[in-house]
């Protein structure tokens, strides 16, 4: 078997399109499959909004995200217009904010969090019928990516400010069916390689809003190289084999 192209670098651009396919259609899924409806219960939206992408740490008793981190999954949004946001979840009952801007799930959001993670088990299980062992398979590999992602964020002093880890490891009570592993694994692998890219294109002296409006060309491609580069270090828990299999399992999944 060739292995140069399975060399962490490379797998880990090959994966990022298969992660972001999969993690979206997770959460399409659960929107159409009860999620929007749930949501309305609660209050709709603009209630539920932010609870929803931070709820691989909220759902967790005691769990927060502290502002840095909060700024790192918003980057590329208006930070005054996230604040307006959050102001609007607070008063909803969802969202506690601390004094130092960390932010938590209040014992309604709470609640919420409890039943969107049902609603992600019984439409994984149905998104991803018939797919067990591939499932299983992933959840596995990924379980072990994020634990040594975790290890070398710690080792090289880059826990703070970073959306990967604001949210991992996920939040996986006993009994979390593998569906809803799965997608909230992938869902922290995508915010590890989020970080990669910010610190890609920061380097390259861009702002969020530039590397938005960047057209395709030299520049980004050298910045998507860039960001291979600091997104592979996890993929060196693996071995080869099991980098190909991973790739092959996430582009055989239904969504």
């Amino acid at each position: 078997m060739n292995t140069i192209e399975l060399a962490p670098h490379r797998i880990a651009g090959l994966l990022a399109p298969a992660v972001d396919r999969t993690v979206r259609a997770g959460i399409l899924a659960g929107r159409d499959g009860g999620g929007a409806e749930l949501s309305q219960r609660y209050g709709g939206v603009t209630a539920t909004g932010f609870l929803v992408d931070l709820r691989t740490r909220l759902a967790a008793p005691g769990g927060a995200v502290d502002g840095p981190g909060f700024a790192a999954i918003t980057r590329y949004q208006d930070p005054v217009a996230c604040r307006r946001t959050v102001d609007k979840q607070v008063a909803h009952g969802m969202i506690y904010r601390g004094p130092d801007g960390a932010l938590a799930a209040t014992e309604r959001g709470a609640a919420f969090l409890a039943e969107l993670y049902q609603v992600h088990a019984e439409v994984t299980e149905e998104l991803w019928a018939g797919h067990d062992d591939r499932v299983a398979r992933l959840v596995a590999l990924l379980g072990r990516l994020l634990s040594y992602a975790l290890v070398l964020a710690d080792e090289e002093g880059d826990r703070g400010g970073s959306a990967f880890a604001a949210l991992a490891p996920p939040y996986e009570p006993d009994g979390t069916p593998s569906g809803v592993l799965l997608l909230n694994r992938l869902s922290a692998l995508r915010h590890h390689r989020a970080d990669a890219h910010a610190a890609a294109w920061a380097a390259a002296g861009h702002t969020g809003s530039s590397i938005a409006a960047l057209p395709a060309g030299p520049e980004r491609l050298a910045i998507e190289l860039e960001t291979d580069r600091r997104a592979a270090g996890p993929y060196a828990a693996l071995s080869a084999e099991e980098r190909l299999l991973m790739l092959a399992d996430l582009a055989a999944l239904p969504g």
